[in-house]
Parts: C-alpha cells; structure tokens; sequence
C-alpha cells in the first residue's frame, strides 16, 4: 500500500512536470516562429531597399543619358554601369547588373564575367514579361538573388542582389537560437519539476501524520500556519476529520466501557442466584418467586439490548425509503391519552398547544422519540404539575437529507415542538447537559424510574438521523425545557 501511494503521488507530480513542460515547449515554439519571422522581415526589408535605391539610381542615369546612348551600343551600356558604380554602395553590397537592348540581347555586365555564370535559356524578355517592375527570386549558379529588371527607351536592365550571406546567416542563426530556446527549455523544465517537487513536498508531512495515527496519536493535528496557502484548507480538512475521529472513538470506547458495567451486573445477579438455587433443593415457591426475580432481570437486559440496537439504527440519516408525512399532532396526542392514566398517580396533567404542522421522517422512530420524553417528564416532574406541551414554526436553511454545515434553500420551514415541566429536585445546566450521554442517570437512588439510562441518547440519535436538533435548557423557578425540531414536510 505505502509503494502504490507512493506512485500515485509521483505519477501527480510527474504528470504536472509534463503539463509545464509543454505548455514551455509551446510558448518556446511560438517565440522561436516570431523570432524567425521578424528577423527574415527585417533581412527582406533590407534587401528591397537596396535593390529599390540601386533601380532608382540607375533609372536616373538612364534619364539623365537617354539621348546620348542613341544607338545603345556595348561601350555606352558598359559606361552607364561604370557610372552607376561610383556610388559605394553599390560595391558594398556586391550587386550585379546586366544591360541589353530592347530586343533582350546582353550588351554587357558587371561583374564582366556575371554573364559567364548565367544559364543557357535565361531570358531578360521573359523575366520581364513575368515580374514586370516588381522583386523577384532568381536562382542563378547555386546562388540565391534578390533581383528586378527596370526599362528605359531600349534599354533593358537586370539588377540583382545576392542573399547567399542572409541565408547562411539565418541558418546559424537559427541554429543558435534553437540552442538557447533548448537550453531554457531545459531550465524552465528544471525550475519547474523542482517547484511542484518543493509544493508537493507539505504533503509529505500530512502523509506521514496519517501513517502514524493509532489509537494513542488521535490528537496530534498539523500546524495549519506551516502549511502554503493552497494547502490550507486541506489541512485544516484533516484537522477537523481528525477531530471527529477522536471524539467518535472517545464516544465509543465510553459506550463500550457502559455497555460492559452495565451488562455485567445483571448478569453477575442472574449468575449468582442461579448458583445460589442449586445449592440444595427448594420448596416450589422458592423456585417460582426467583424465576420472577430472573425474568425481571432478563426483562432489562433485554430492554437494553433492544435500546443499543435502536441507537446502532440511528447512527446515519434516514433513507428516502424511510421518510414520510408524520401527523405530529396526531402522533403526540395519542401519545398523551395513553401517558394520562400514568400520570394521573401523580396527578399531574399534560397541557398542549400551538400549530402542530406535518413532518417529514419515520413515524415509528417519532413515535419513540416522543415516547421517551413523555417517558421522562412525568417520572421526573413534580407532583401536582403541568406538562406544558407546544408547537413553534421556524424558519432555516438546512433540509433533511444533507449535513447541518450545506446549505441548500434559504425557505426550509422546521417545527419546533417543546415539552416543559416544573422538576422534582432541582438541576443545572451543566447536569443537563451530560443527561444526553449514554447510560446516564441523574438521580441514581431514585427506585420510581428504573430506566436503561439510555433514553434521552435515542431522542437524539432519532433527531440527528432526521437531520433535527434537541436541546435541553434550565428556566428559572426549576422548570425543565426539551426542544425538537423537525422539518415540515410541504
């Protein structure tokens, strides 16, 4: 297991290293393009201008002899060239030029022995039949020119620039770029891994907090503050998992420790008077008066038995299958007329009022809920008292089968049902408050009610599993308050 996590962390890892990688390879990609294109721009832009200044110069030329190259013979032709070279540019730039007359026919050229380098069908008539006044590519000799043919009169001529030194240029140019966009490739690849392999390395301190929880390090939470901001949250997630964690095993191990007491004297009293009867042979009624005995003590431990079931039952929400329209009036009045004739030994009476609206849950549970509170009230309330029973409709933002802490629709309407009674002896709020825990007695001297101590724990274990609320509150002059809330079906 820990070899299979510990790929899946790396395979993360990994797997955002490849996501960087080609989002640099792309954005590289992209630059060296850009990078290419402009710098093949600019080298174009360049050539033009020089072939369009060098055109231009010897168009003038052309103008300013036009009257003397009549008839165009090879020595005028070679001396408009000579002329136009005066200029250094010209030089610089190692231009060729070719003049013929209108009838496309070489006259002369320079360098002279250009027009050696020529091909066997190069045609002046053609090309400028082709390109007109505009650039053009010429590929003459293996070599690369940037050229344009210009007319005047009869005068035909051919200016072309090499680009062999431009080509060779962006090759190793481009080779060298290709270098540097690799190489920073490389780094930013590098940075990366070394960044997402120093983000993911917090994570390495959760993973190692969660090998070493055991049931002695339940408590030991991660320092929120040590962790990145992105992590934040994560980790105060698995503080308030571990929280929960604890409580729950703490809820447990007390629950496992009551259920051990609590099974073990009954069935020590069962042990003992069963030895105690085979001693030596009894009378009839001897017999007859401990089966009584026993069937009592089986009675509650069966009764027991039954609560921890119900409260295994009530450890989850309800189902869909398990929720329904429950009549809660209906349902407490009915609970009422068969509680009267109990209560009516103490005369004490009930006292209902309120709109007691319909709810959504399991009536059978409900039922039970009730039951144990009614159950509780008239054993516990003083003698002659009211048992003021009442409805209260609230609004909230929590329906049924989701968490407290999700907030689904702000219109969820919840019946608070409340069951008040002036008590016997009087009790704290912080009394009341562990009344909720499991096995639980306040009073343990008192022989009237000889309960399980588990009742209010299934009143709340029934009202979470409705994703309700109970609570318990002390008023003053020693009246006992129990509040319900339920939502209202619609």
């Amino acid at each position: 297991m820990r070899h299979k996590s510990k790929n899946r962390r790396w395979s993360l890892l990994w797997r955002t290293v490849f996501l960087l990688t080609i989002f640099v390879v792309i954005s590289q990609v992209i630059i060296y393009i850009w990078v290419q294109r402009s710098v093949n721009e600019h080298f174009e832009q360049m050539d033009s201008e020089i072939i369009t200044h060098a055109a231009f110069n010897l168009r003038k030329r052309m103008v300013a002899l036009g009257e003397e190259v009549e008839p165009l013979t090879a020595s005028k032709s070679q001396s408009l060239i000579d002329d136009n070279h005066l200029h250094s540019s010209w030089l610089d730039y190692d231009l060729k030029t070719l003049i013929s007359d209108k009838n496309g026919k070489l006259l002369s050229s320079d360098p002279s022995n250009f027009i050696h380098d020529l091909p066997t069908d190069f045609s002046l008539l053609q090309l400028r039949q082709d390109h007109r006044d505009q650039q053009f590519m010429i590929k003459i000799s293996n070599r690369h020119y940037r050229a344009i043919i210009i007319t005047h009169q009869e005068v035909l001529a051919f200016i072309a620039l090499p680009i062999d030194v431009h080509h060779q240029y962006l090759i190793q140019f481009n080779r060298q770029l290709s270098l540097i966009l690799i190489a920073i490739t490389l780094l930013l690849v590098s940075v990366a891994a070394l960044s997402v392999h120093w983000g993911f390395a917090p994570l390495a301190t959760i993973v190692q907090k969660m090998k070493g929880i055991n049931l002695q390090r339940l408590d030991e939470r991660i320092v929120v503050g040590d962790m990145p901001l992105e992590l934040r949250p994560l980790t105060e997630s698995y503080n308030s998992m571990m929280v929960k964690l604890e409580s729950n095993f703490e809820s447990l191990s007390r629950f496992s420790d009551n259920i051990a007491h609590e099974l073990r004297t009954p069935i020590a009293t069962l042990s003992t008077q069963t030895q105690v009867m085979l001693t030596k042979p009894r009378e009839s009624d001897e017999y007859i008066e401990q089966l009584h005995h026993q069937h009592d003590t089986l009675k509650q431990l069966s009764a027991m038995i039954n609560d921890m079931l119900l409260l295994a039952k009530t450890q989850k929400e309800l189902s869909d299958s398990q929720i329904s329209h429950v009549d809660i009036e209906s349902l407490i009045t009915k609970l009422i007329d068969y509680y009267e004739m109990i209560a009516e030994d103490r005369e004490i009476t009930f006292e209902k009022s309120g709109d007691f609206k319909t709810v959504l849950g399991d009536k059978g549970l409900l039922q039970r809920l009730f039951a144990n509170l009614m159950s509780n009230a008239i054993y516990y309330a003083a003698s002659d008292s009211t048992i003021m029973i009442s409805a209260t409709v609230l609004t909230s933002s929590t329906s049924l089968n989701v968490p407290k802490d999700d907030i689904q629709s702000p219109e969820q309407l919840w019946l608070r049902i409340t069951m008040t009674n002036r008590l016997d002896k009087p009790l704290d709020q912080i009394e009341a408050d562990k009344l909720f825990e499991r096995f639980y007695r306040h009073d343990k001297t008192n022989t009237i009610h000889s309960g399980t101590g588990l009742g209010l724990s299934i009143v709340q274990a029934i009202a979470n599993a409705h994703n309700g609320k109970v609570s318990i509150t002390i008023k003053d002059e020693g009246l006992f308050e129990v509040a319900v809330k339920l939502l209202i079906a619609r």
